[in-house]
């Protein structure tokens, strides 16, 4: 094997991220059809696929540099034909959180769900105006639209945690047996590092690279976890003693 190629796709978390696709396959197989098909085993499934293919197709952009930068070049971007931002700016910080906050509104009450519902047409519409605008090319860091989509990722949570204090279908239910609890707490504080970790990361590996690159790790490691999470998502109908049924109204 071509050792660049193999270069490229050896990072840890890359690895990591392919063993957890296998492993989520191998559940999601094993689901009883009429499972397959609920959006509550198939939607985590999607981010989990949709999740590893574009960490390896930036991989694979790392190594074939000429087809990174025939891309940016087709974008407009000549002046930095090294950057693969596009890929990430596209599939994490707008196909992704879209994906998320789809996850988030279905773990909602009915009463909350119509507040997602507009805060992801919202989003869809402010991505594309900052993008056709120029106020923020495709090809370069994106940081107001990956602040909004943050953002309303972090009021989603929010919603989800407030209606599990105040709806009486919670009472005598273990918030550790919900798959939903872990869910959003990964997922919030996933984000939550994400964002702070975008915003100080350059001046970090600038003044102390060693803490800089921690907390990319960090980062790393979060997005991991949140894909496990996934994963125990789409298992959890085969381990019906491990979890808790979750409250009626969330189903819809």
């Amino acid at each position: 094997m071509n050792s660049g190629l193999l270069q490229a796709f050896s990072h840890w978390f890359t690895i990591g991220a392919n063993l957890l696709l296998i492993l989520g396959v191998i559940f999601f197989i094993k689901l009883p059809k009429e499972k397959k098909a609920n959006i509550q085993y198939w939607l985590p499934f999607l981010i989990l696929a949709f999740t590893v293919f574009y960490e390896n197709f930036g991989s694979y952009t790392n190594y074939n540099y000429e087809f990174k930068k025939a891309v940016n070049a087709y974008l407009g971007n000549t002046e930095y034909p090294q950057f693969n931002l596009w890929l990430f700016n596209i599939a994490r910080r707008q196909v992704g959180v879209i994906l998320y906050l789809l996850l988030i509104r279905y773990w909602l009450q009915p009463a909350y769900k119509k507040y997602m519902n507009w805060m992801i047409l919202v989003f869809i519409v402010l991505v594309v105006v900052l993008q056709i605008s120029g106020v923020e090319p495709l090809y370069l860091n994106q940081p107001i639209i990956f602040a909004i989509g943050a953002n309303l990722i972090l009021i989603g949570s929010g919603l989800y945690f407030i209606g599990m204090i105040t709806r009486d279908q919670y009472l005598g239910r273990n918030p550790l047996r919900l798959v939903s609890f872990w869910q959003m707490t990964l997922i919030m504080f996933t984000f939550s590092l994400n964002y702070i970790s975008s915003v100080t990361l350059l001046y970090l590996y600038a003044v102390n690279p060693v803490l800089g690159k921690a907390l990319q790790d960090l980062s790393y490691v979060m997005m991991l976890g949140t894909l496990a999470v996934l994963i125990v998502t789409i298992a959890s109908p085969l381990f019906p003693d491990k979890f808790e049924k979750e409250p009626s109204f969330e189903i819809s």
